[in-house]
């Protein structure tokens, strides 16, 4: 998660958030040695007393300014489009979940189980819980590391927007549509995000929490969670 002072990106928890933040430092250093030789030659103009009366054109150095900004495009181009293929590869996805995004509060429903649905609702900061203000939630999604995960999104009323920093995944909800993307959680851990889509008055506070548990926990959640499930459908 996000701390005081931290003016990087968090923390890579996927490859696909390694691939962002090397193609984020690559573009960075492109972009210091522009500023680096233009601040070069500013200096250079200032401070010399060079005249030149007789100077109508330069073809060489226009076609030389003109080119070298080209080359420097494709540099970044290039990789960019890379990571844009990359962020909308899905690889034969082991777990499908659906995200559905309300006023102001998400749901969630694991497509692959039965009957296992629920609400995900901001709860107050507590002190003695050591939860995080405006980001801890009263139901987590609960996913298995080192698997690769589909996310199906969607709202039923306004403009939403799915957003896991650490994962490197940002997807809107839009009623009426059904986006998809996918992740691959590599360590386990507690991941937060928050809605990026201005919906509404209460938009800051629908927080995302994932917690990344190894595959064996997670079998066992999911036995849990199903037992309890047929207990209340027992007692109602």
């Amino acid at each position: 998660m996000a701390t005081w002072s931290n003016l990087n990106y968090q923390n890579s928890a996927s490859p696909l958030m390694e691939q962002i933040i090397f193609f984020h430092d690559h573009t960075l250093i492109i972009l210091i040695m522009i500023m680096i030789l233009v601040a070069y030659l500013m200096m250079n103009l200032f401070f010399n007393n060079y005249i030149n009366r007789f100077l109508l054109e330069g073809q060489m150095i226009e076609l030389i300014w003109t080119i070298l900004p080209a080359i420097t495009l494709i540099f970044i181009a290039l990789p960019s489009l890379r990571l844009l293929y990359l962020l909308d590869e899905l690889n034969n996805p082991l777990i499908t979940l659906k995200s559905i995004g309300h006023q102001w509060y998400w749901s969630y429903e694991y497509s692959d189980f039965n009957n296992i649905e629920f609400d995900s609702y901001m709860i107050q900061s507590n002190e003695n819980l050591n939860n995080f203000r405006l980001l801890d939630v009263d139901n987590r999604i609960i996913l298995p590391m080192n698997n690769q995960i589909r996310i199906l999104v969607t709202a039923t009323d306004v403009i939403h927007s799915w957003t896991i920093p650490s994962l490197g995944v940002k997807i809107d909800a839009n009623p009426g549509r059904l986006n998809q993307t996918s992740f691959f959680i590599n360590r386990p851990g507690i991941y937060y995000g928050q809605c990026s889509e201005i919906c509404g008055a209460n938009h800051s506070f629908m927080p995302i929490v994932i917690e990344s548990i190894p595959m064996k926990n997670f079998i066992n959640w999911i036995n849990n969670y199903s037992l309890d499930d047929w207990k209340q459908v027992l007692v109602s």
